[in-house]
Parts: C-alpha cells; sequence; structure tokens
C-alpha cells in the first residue's frame, strides 16, 4: 500500500509554486522538446511541430477547463465564480483538452494550408511527446490527490485518511509512461508502414483503456465525478474516441488494400 501523503504547493522565497501547475508545466516543456529533437530526427519543420505544440497546449488548456467547469462542477463554480480561472490549482478535462487541441490544429491548418496527409507526420511526433508530458503532469494529480477511487485493498491502493483508494491521478500517470515507451519504441516501425498509425494507436489505446479505469472512481466521496447515464464526462469522450479512431482505422485500411488491389 502506498502512504498517503500531500503536497498542494511550496514556497520558493517570495513564490507560492502550486504543485499541480509545476507538473503540468514540466510536462509540457519536456513534450516540446521532445517533439522538437524527433521532427529534426524525421525531417520535419521544426517551426511547424513548434507552432502546432503552442496552438494544441493553449486551446487545450483553455477548453479543457472549461470542460471541467460545465461538465464536472458547474454548482460549485456557480458558488464561486472567481476561482473559474484558478486553474494552477487543479481542475481539467482530459477530453475537453482533447477537444481544445483538436479545434485549435484544424485553425491552425486552415491557415497554414495544411492538409491531413501533410499533418500526419507531425502527429506521431506530437502523440509520442504527448504521452510522455501526460505522464509527467498526471504525476501533480497524484500530488494533490484529486482523482480519488473507490475503496480498495489493492497493493496499488493509496492510504487515504478514510481508507485505502485508488488513485486515478496514479493511474493515468502509469498509463502515460507505458504509452510513452511502448510508442517510442516502435514509432520507426510504424512510420515505415505509414504516418498516422502512431497517433491513431496510442489513442486508441488510451481510449479503451481509460475508458475502464474511470469505473474505479469513488463515488462516495465529495464533489465525486458527475456521472450521466451512469458515466463520467471522460468515459463518454472515450468512447466517441475509441470508436471514431477504430471506425477511421478499419475503413481507411480497407480502402488502401482496395487500391492496392485496383492497382495490382
Amino acid at each position: 500500500m502506498i502512504p498517503y501523503f500531500q503536497a498542494n504547493a511550496f514556497v520558493f522565497g517570495p513564490l507560492t509554486i502550486q504543485v499541480w501547475g509545476l507538473f503540468v508545466s514540466l510536462g509540457i516543456l519536456s513534450g516540446l522538446i521532445l517533439a522538437y529533437k524527433l521532427s529534426s530526427k524525421y525531417f520535419l519543420a521544426e517551426q511547424v511541430i513548434l507552432d502546432l505544440g503552442v496552438w494544441s497546449i493553449v486551446g487545450g488548456l483553455f477548453v479543457a477547463r472549461v470542460f471541467h467547469v460545465v461538465f464536472y462542477a458547474p454548482e460549485y463554480y456557480l458558488l464561486h465564480p472567481s476561482e473559474i480561472i484558478y486553474f494552477w490549482q487543479g481542475g481539467a478535462s482530459s477530453v475537453g483538452g482533447f477537444v481544445g487541441a483538436v479545434f485549435a490544429i484544424y485553425i491552425f491548418a486552415k491557415i497554414k494550408n495544411f492538409n491531413l496527409k501533410e499533418l500526419w507526420p507531425y502527429f506521431d511526433v506530437m502523440a509520442v511527446s504527448l504521452w510522455l508530458g501526460w505522464a509527467i503532469g498526471r504525476i501533480g494529480c497524484f500530488m494533490i490527490h484529486d482523482h480519488p477511487g473507490k475503496l480498495t485493498d489493492s497493493f496499488l491502493a493509496v492510504n487515504f485518511s478514510d481508507g485505502a483508494r485508488y488513485d486515478l491521478g496514479l493511474f493515468d500517470s502509469l498509463l502515460g509512461w507505458f504509452l510513452f515507451i511502448i510508442f517510442a519504441m516502435l514509432f520507426r516501425k510504424l512510420v515505415k508502414i505509414r504516418w498516422g498509425l502512431v497517433s491513431q494507436l496510442s489513442f486508441i489505446i488510451y481510449a479503451f483503456v481509460r475508458f475502464w479505469l474511470d469505473f474505479l472512481r469513488a463515488t462516495d466521496v465529495e464533489q465525486a465525478d458527475t456521472r450521466y447515464l451512469m458515466l463520467t464526462p471522460a468515459q463518454w469522450g472515450m468512447l466517441v474516441i475509441f470508436v471514431g479512431l477504430t471506425s477511421w482505422l478499419i475503413f481507411d485500411s480497407i480502402k488502401r488494400q482496395k487500391n492496392i488491389g485496383e492497382v495490382a
């Protein structure tokens, strides 16, 4: 069992550093550095990867906060409207982050006249980098314990004051590390098959695992995640991502095989 400890903030000279915000910032910085290095290694335009990174980060963080306020704790923020902007203290929806990033990238592509085929290599580089940043950022969630799970006697449980519980921040960080390591190892093989597989497959796996992990979230604590038809907002989002990307992958494979047959 993991001992309970909590670190919301620490003082550094005249500054008060929020732990969640610190780890999210470290994750973003690590992801950008890795994406920059990978883009150079695979002869992609470094400036494009940086632009895509900045657009997706800004859009993702903004919409992640909006989704959290609207879908997870609307009653709380109606009573405490000034805290809506306190994003550095935690409270961001991963689904909202994905939606915001996709929307921002869409706008960027329209402005710069990029088509999807041109962007697939950048998406693959960004996907591997995202999982590194995700793994680091979610450590911040684990440090402040803002995603408590159900009571359990598992060896992975955290010994909360009211009993041993799963910690979904820890699990999501471990999932991020798993995806980063696996797809960093398989990156070269997958891009040789075709660009786009890394981003598609990694998000399919994430959506599938994250959907089931959310069943471990606590329902007996204050400010427990809101359920809509027995599923959390994240689970509904993961369903859309999983079904959408899996269908896309299947139909794209059928189309490619058909084109190969016609050429033959």
